[in-house]
């Protein structure tokens, strides 16, 4: 469904959507009308708008991603990392972990071979859990042993190698990442403070 479709189906106009999600009304207006594409805006705007539509930021952008040809499960990685991390904002570190292992999107993601999200979740949760002294899930035992072939950095890690011409910015950022993330090779250092 397009963004016009979830706000029907709410019974919500675009005025109200904008004033209680803090989208500029005719932010909303242009994604709207189509002058502006949903999937090309920033994951803080695409966040506040699913969180008040009560959707996911993937129910948002599926169709674009359809008619981009691209399969609409798959997002950009750097808005999925920043999805998660305000979901921890919003919800809190326990709330997270306990509605993260009741939704089995860990295992989901695994399934369908999306190893990044999978990882990055499961990461996420066990860097929660030690942050609160809380024992880890036995559950991914298994999964933990394994890790991503090539390791994932932050879009800004990349941009700042290129800018600067050092390569030693990249491989820096994979050993000062937090050792959960470092586990399964993503180069994850910041999960707290996200806007």
């Amino acid at each position: 469904m397009n963004i016009n479709e979830f706000l029907k189906e709410k019974g919500m106009t675009k005025y109200r959507l904008a004033v209680l999600s803090g989208v500029p009304h005719t932010t909303l207006n242009n994604i709207c009308s189509g002058h502006a594409r949903i999937e090309k805006c920033s994951a803080e705007t695409l966040y506040k708008l699913a969180q008040v539509l009560q959707v996911t930021i993937e129910d948002l952008i599926e169709d674009a991603m359809k008619d981009a040809d691209v399969m609409p499960e798959i997002i950009p990685f750097e808005l999925f990392k920043s999805n998660v991390c305000h979901r921890v904002k919003e919800e809190g570190d326990i709330p997270f972990i306990v509605e993260t292992l009741k939704s089995g999107d860990i295992q989901n993601y695994y399934d369908r071979k999306l190893y990044p999200q999978a990882f990055y979740l499961l990461a996420m949760v066990d860097y929660l859990s030690r942050e609160n002294d809380l024992p880890l899930c036995n559950t991914y035992s298994d999964m933990r042993k394994q890790k991503l072939a090539n390791p994932i950095y932050p879009g800004s890690v990349l941009v700042m190698a290129k800018v600067l011409e050092d390569d030693s910015v990249i491989t820096d950022s994979l050993e000062k990442a937090i050792p959960e993330f470092r586990r399964f090779n993503i180069a994850e250092s910041e999960v707290r403070h996200v806007i």
